[in-house]
């Protein structure tokens, strides 16, 4: 591993990047969440029983934890836990929508032994307060990277760009260079929660014929600029710009080395429940609760955590790449919350460029809704049809 990197091809499997939802109680309600956050999960984990969990950790060798919400900082657990994980030598970080992140409270998690936090920033002030479903929000968010930096943790920040932000990409470039951020995760939305709700938000997978290269194009003034962008697992694979976006360093050859859920990455949810990726849908991917049995037999016992070690067979598309064996089929939580399992991902460069090159494209039609429940998706048609070549290289409207 370097830094936060996983090495893949390290023989040795185990949860080296864990993310700890502390609780669904939020203080916003954004459009995209896919655990639809408001309230809390019914019997979240006690600070007696999450504590519990910290030495299991430790002792199958976790080196980060990111602790997410929901609003993490609402739970009861949320300090305690920071400083076990601290103390036990594992990296405690935070992703925060910022609300109530005040200079007092990030004052006390610095003390507690935080080292990074990630501000959610989805657009400039019109979207990002769209989308997140209040006002102000986007003042709020700014004032907690200022209390952030103050309190000296480092600052990064991450967006899901959609249909309603991805006019705000370089605006967005420009405003956290000027915020003092240093790192950038990019990412899609997923048709997970209530985005499932909002299919109208969602790209078409032609979008990313334009939003790629404009992606590209930051990420290599961000190299000479200090701002290092990162495509989030859903984004990308295996366009021309592919080793520039998944490279840290100028001149790396990085690239796209398929789903590491249930291999190096865990998630946990509030419950207790534990599955090989926290955005995972919760219903098939659940390998067992920390309340009945440890994390360890859950690692190495757990079928549903499994499934990326002896991944299913491609199929669609994807069965038919030349990228197959290293990729496949990209992120699953986004393939299967589209088309109801893994194995096929129309969200994929490589595919629209291959497609639209032949005056063809994919288009994603909602045929059936999600029925309301944190992580749960509706199913998606995908529609193959003809691309007029003037549209080749430029998002289409809604």
């Amino acid at each position: 591993m370097k830094g936060r990197q996983i090495e893949p091809e390290q023989p040795k499997l185990f949860p080296a990047y864990v993310v700890w939802e502390l609780t669904l109680s939020c203080d916003h309600a954004c459009l995209h969440c896919g655990s639809r956050a408001a309230v809390s999960r019914q019997q979240e984990l006690s600070p007696e029983e999450a504590l519990l969990i910290v030495p299991q950790l430790a002792e199958l060798g976790t080196r980060e934890v990111v602790l997410i919400g929901g609003e993490a900082y609402l739970s009861p657990v949320f300090l305690p836990l920071v400083s076990a994980l601290a103390e036990a030598g594992i990296t405690p970080v935070m992703t925060t929508g910022g609300w109530d992140m005040t200079p007092e409270r990030a004052r006390t998690m610095a003390q507690a032994g935080m080292k990074r936090v990630s501000v959610s920033l989805d657009g400039l002030e019109k979207a990002h307060q769209q989308i997140r479903q209040r006002r102000d929000s986007f003042k709020h968010a700014l004032r907690a990277m200022t209390a952030i930096g103050d309190a000296g943790m480092d600052i990064s920040a991450n967006t899901h760009f959609n249909r309603l932000n991805q006019a705000d990409l370089e605006g967005l470039y420009t405003l956290l260079k000027m915020q003092g951020v240093r790192s950038w995760q990019i990412q899609i939305t997923a048709a997970l929660g209530r985005a499932a709700d909002q299919p109208e938000m969602l790209f078409q997978p032609w979008d990313l014929l334009d939003f790629m290269p404009r992606v590209a194009a930051l990420k290599q003034r961000g190299l000479t600029e200090n701002l290092l962008i990162m495509p989030g697992n859903n984004l990308g694979y295996f366009g021309p710009e592919e080793a520039l976006l998944r490279s840290p360093l100028p001149g790396g050859q990085d690239f796209f080395q398929g789903c590491q859920a249930g291999k190096f990455v865990l998630g946990i949810e509030s419950n207790g429940d534990v599955k090989g990726c926290p955005s995972l849908p919760s219903l098939p991917y659940v390998g067992g609760n920390l309340r009945n049995h440890s994390l360890r037999d859950i690692w190495e016992k757990a079928a549903a955590l499994a499934f990326r070690r002896n991944p299913s067979p491609l199929w669609g598309f994807c069965a038919t790449c030349p990228f197959a064996e290293v990729c496949k089929g990209g992120c699953n939580f986004t393939a299967h919350a589209l088309l109801g399992r893994p194995g096929n991902n129309p969200y994929c460069h490589f595919r629209a460029r291959n497609l639209a090159n032949k005056g063809r494209r994919e288009r994603l039609l909602r045929i059936a809704p999600a029925q309301g429940n944190p992580f749960d998706h509706g199913l998606f048609e995908l529609i193959e049809e003809e691309f007029n070549p003037s549209e080749r290289y430029h998002s289409a409207s809604p």
